[in-house]
């Protein structure tokens, strides 16, 4: 484990912000640049304040992952479990750094932006010891899809028994953008799982993002066991996919469930610019790409119109508009610990291109910017978790040979 390196908030502020691409993930080639960030990341719409005063600890639990892409933690156990978009699912000791591979996982399509993305638990586990895993998975005429599977996890013998395809998220493309894919369950157990648009670039009404006839560019809800809810938005609709629960949405990899209200979160990027953080309503349109905040790769110029000047659309609570630099925003957490009571309730949400961990306050659905962390390290942060038990905060970095991350009051 490489020495911890201490960092007091008032040197975490953000300085310039780093221009690069977010959209490639290493076991691939990706042709498309999620954002280029060309100036400050400033939101308009939100000023950047200090919030909390505690001294935090960021050390390096493990090293030498390879692309991680999820987190979730175990109940009761010192191991967090970790994917890594080639293929793999690692158990990692977050104390002592040790990795064990976890076996029986799925056959994956890891080219450009897919491969083993997200991973999470039941919400009764280990009474129901079901482990979920997003991922994309291709047929032999080369298109895929985003695909929800489940099975139940061995922890000591570090296995996976009985895996099952539950849903693979519908038309197969040829397309290697824009997979999504998060998970999260809602306080009644439903499954919600982000599918990307794939990449498709006819801006405008006959996008696959405004056609519920299809399962690209939405969020999916299920029952636990993969069925669908009798409740889901579209069940009764002819004319729309009866697993959607909402549309319009571009390449949302944030998924998370607001720990009072229970509603869901989602991030997603945008075009160039354009990234949203969203609470999701049911049967809601979110606009992508008839409205949007940002503008056309290199051009400039906006994608369909603001949010505003529709009223069949819903707003995103916090955005990154046109000419802002963009985020780029991949996992979200919000923190729920004792450690830091000053950030109870708070957002955390990945940065990529923008290279730093991005703190939001909340109240109700007002979103206010407070101070970034990490944002010395250059690092394209991947995906956050926050451990309720410890208070602590763990980030992957998206690196061929990367780190898992703790953010931690400092102990010492």
């Amino acid at each position: 484990m490489d020495r911890r390196t201490y960092l007091r908030l008032g040197g975490l502020a953000m300085g310039t912000a780093l221009a690069g691409c977010v959209g490639g993930v290493g076991t691939g080639s990706d042709t498309e640049t999620e954002s280029t960030a060309t100036g400050q990341s400033e939101s308009e719409n939100a000023e950047r304040t200090d919030t909390v005063s505690t001294d935090l600890t960021a050390e390096r639990v493990a090293t030498g992952l390879t692309y991680p892409w999820a987190l979730e933690s175990l109940p009761d156990d010192s191991r967090l479990l970790v994917t890594e978009q080639g293929g793999q699912l690692l158990l990692v000791d977050r104390e002592s750094g040790a990795t064990t591979h976890v076996e029986g996982t799925p056959d994956v399509y890891a080219r450009g932006q897919g491969g083993l993305l997200d991973v999470a638990l039941h919400p009764q586990y280990p009474d129901e010891p079901w482990v979920y895993l997003t991922y994309s998975a291709a047929r032999d005429d080369g298109t895929s899809s985003t695909h929800l599977g489940r099975g139940r996890l061995d922890v000591d013998a570090a296995r996976i028994t009985g895996f099952e395809r539950l849903h693979a998220a519908a038309p197969f493309v040829d397309s290697t953008g824009h997979f999504g894919s998060r998970i999260t369950f809602d306080s009644d157990e439903r499954l919600y799982v982000s599918v990307g648009d794939r990449q498709f670039k006819n801006f405008g009404p006959d996008h696959v993002a405004q056609d519920p006839t299809n399962e690209l560019g939405a969020i999916l809800r299920f029952e636990a066991d993969g069925s669908v809810p009798a409740d889901n938005p579209f069940v009764d609709d002819p004319d729309a996919r009866d697993t959607i629960f909402s549309y319009g949405h571009r390449n949302p990899q944030g998924l998370a469930t607001h720990p009072e209200t229970g509603d869901i979160w989602e991030t997603e990027f945008g075009e160039q610019d354009g990234d949203e953080i969203n609470v999701l309503e049911a049967g809601a349109n979110y606009g992508w790409p008839v409205a949007d905040e940002g503008c056309t790769y290199g051009s400039g110029e906006p994608i369909g119109v603001s949010h505003a000047e529709r009223d069949d659309v819903v707003e995103p609570v916090f955005s990154w508009p046109c000419g802002s630099g963009g985020f780029p925003p991949s996992g979200m957490a919000f923190y729920t610990g004792d450690a830091i009571p000053e950030w109870q309730g708070d957002l955390f949400v990945a940065g990529l291109a923008s290279q730093y961990l991005a703190h939001f306050t909340v109240d109700g659905q007002t979103v206010t910017e407070a101070e970034p962390l990490l944002a010395d390290r250059g690092w394209r942060i991947r995906d956050v978790l926050a451990v309720p038990d410890s208070g602590d905060l763990y980030v992957v970095v998206d690196a061929e040979k990367a780190p898992l991350v703790r953010i931690s009051v400092d102990r010492e």
